[in-house]
């Protein structure tokens, strides 16, 4: 969004935390007092007429109401936090935006009577709007989010790949690609520098810096893989169990997550396989011969092991481009025996 709207948006944000604040203690009184878990429903007639004061359009009280509930049931408490205007603590500027409530108008975007100029890079005229939001970043700066329909475009590509995840290198596949990652590494030495001076403005932005770096290795890389392949295999390590060690810091600045949601929704739009693949052994195992050798890197001890040569066949091995091999074969092996129904 433009920044002459931010203003006008805040004020809107702090309506809605207003309504969510009012519903969280309703909810909360409803469950202590009568033992009733308030429906989305059940919340509406309590908020009915409250844009007329506080200016939200009413279905946006809609939504409110619906998220509400949708935390409430997810977190499974009787009592959410408080949605905070000010202060140091303060949420981040949210507006949900019911289907067909916002719309392309005159080259701005039309909502609850209001028209707000965005940089319209995506050509927003071209689609029809569906349920949406205004949202704001740690830089005050805000964006619109919008769900939107889109033909599916399917892949034409033929071959299959795997995908080992990595810390030095966020990523290698079996064709030798790599993402160097390490985004916040190379970031770190300054972004120290202006944490010691207490520059909370510099501080900000320098993580939006790295977070934006990091997105965009991450969707390029990702939209390769999908234009090219068929199907695509990735190893099933787990980032939440090893960001309890000491490797938590390199884990988290690789991104793992972001990559296998990015690959997950991308495959399932262009009609790509993919698979999620146990890739336990798979860097011990020669992906020449599949034996496991003395020489190959074992445990935490071998992570500084990069290259080495199979005792049993005497090839030399890269070692996550052998273990993104052994991936893919292990995928292909799936394939050919059909994933059982549990």
């Amino acid at each position: 969004m433009k920044g002459k709207h931010a203003r006008q948006l805040k004020n809107m944000a702090c309506a809605v935390n207003f309504v969510w604040n009012y519903i969280n203690e309703l909810s909360t009184r409803a469950i202590k007092e009568r033992g009733q878990f308030l429906s989305a429903y059940d919340i509406h007639p309590y908020t009915k007429g409250a844009g007329k004061e506080l200016g939200p359009h009413r279905q946006t009280l809609q939504c409110i109401a619906s998220e509400y509930v949708t935390r409430r049931k997810q977190f499974k408490k009787a009592r959410l936090n408080w949605r905070k205007s000010g202060s140091v603590r303060r949420s981040l500027g949210w507006i949900p935006v019911n289907t067909g409530q916002a719309k392309w108008k005159n080259g701005q975007i039309f909502h609850n009577g209001l028209h707000f100029s965005v940089w319209d890079s995506f050509r927003l005229s071209g689609y029809k709007f569906r349920s949406a939001s205004f949202n704001e970043d740690a830089r005050g700066r805000w964006y619109f989010n919008v769900v939107v329909t889109v033909e599916t475009e399917a892949s034409q590509g033929q071959s299959s790949v795997g995908i080992d995840l990595g810390c030095k290198e966020s990523a290698t596949d079996s064709n030798g690609t790599r993402i160097k990652g390490r985004e916040y590494r190379r970031l770190e030495a300054k972004l120290g520098i202006v944490q010691r001076a207490r520059n909370q403005k510099r501080v900000k932005a320098i993580h939006a810096k790295i977070r934006n770096r990091r997105q965009d290795s991450l969707h390029k890389y990702s939209r390769t893989l999908v234009n090219e392949n068929a199907a695509i295999f990735v190893g099933n390590v787990s980032s939440k169990a090893l960001t309890k060690t000491k490797m938590a810091k390199s884990v988290l600045d690789a991104g793992w997550h972001s990559l296998k949601t990015m690959l997950e929704y991308k495959c399932d739009h262009a009609g790509v396989v993919f698979e999620e693949i146990n890739e336990a052994y798979s860097t011990q195992t020669c992906s020449c011969c599949g034996t496991i050798g003395p020489s190959s890197p074992k445990g935490r001890t071998g992570l500084r092991i990069r290259e080495w040569i199979c005792s049993e066949c005497g090839a030399e091995r890269h070692r996550d481009i052998n273990a993104a091999r052994n991936i893919l074969a292990a995928g292909h092996r799936r394939l050919a025996v059909g994933i059982p129904v549990l």
